[in-house]
């Protein structure tokens, strides 16, 4: 499966902010575990640019860290999953996460659609022979009330049993409860081909909303 995403106002405080394309892997249609890839604006890795290819097992096989292949981006604070990548603000870069070089592998790149420079982060024993359960998130640690921040997904699209990319039409919103630590100022929009997510903002989409075309 695949996502493109813009950072169209981008982080201006340096708490980390965190955008990526999440999937659930499936062995004969029960979940073995997940990950995601995505960027980061992570205060940790030069200028604050960093891509994150990580995930964990599913609860039924312990919850554990996912293991993985050695990146060939470099990471300054060493951290295998998190690597130091450039990101640029108005640049639009595609995720993709699909089959690794043996069963139950996964590789996440990250293509500057820009330059069209395609980096593979690195691959992950995540198990599994499908994808499923996509999602498009932001994990926010700044303040609510922090200056607001948007980022733009476009080209969502999964890859069928015959590889025809099938694009997604529509969404499903969702927020973090208030109760949980979410703030009650977030919100999503939809404009034909693409969706946007904006902290700081008035929220006019509620939870659960169909965004695209139906």
């Amino acid at each position: 499966m695949r996502a493109t995403l813009e950072v169209v106002e981008p982080p201006r405080t340096n708490d980390l902010y965190f955008f990526a394309l999440q999937a659930s892997f499936v062995d004969q249609g029960a979940h073995v575990g997940g990950a995601h890839i995505g960027l980061q604006w992570n205060r940790r890795h030069p200028g604050y640019g960093a891509v994150n290819w990580g995930g964990y097992h599913s609860q039924s096989r312990g919850g554990a860290i996912l293991d993985g292949t050695e990146s060939p981006l470099p990471s300054q604070p060493n951290d295998p999953n998190t690597r130091d990548y450039p990101w640029q603000p108005n640049r639009a870069y595609r995720f993709e996460i699909a089959p690794g070089s043996s069963h139950g592998w996964w590789r996440g790149t990250i293509t500057d659609l820009d330059s069209n420079e395609i980096s593979i982060v690195r691959e992950l024993h995540g198990g599994g022979s499908g994808l499923a359960a996509p999602v498009v998130w932001c994990e926010v640690f700044a303040p609510c009330d922090a200056p607001s921040v948007t980022v733009e997904w476009s080209d969502l699209a999964f890859l069928s049993t015959d590889d025809t990319w099938m694009p997604v039409e529509s969404v499903s919103t969702n927020y973090q409860d208030f109760a949980a630590g979410g703030c009650t100022n977030s919100n999503s929009t939809w404009e034909p081909g693409r969706w946007m997510q904006t902290t700081a903002t008035e929220r006019t989409t509620p939870t659960r909303t169909i965004l695209g075309r139906r």
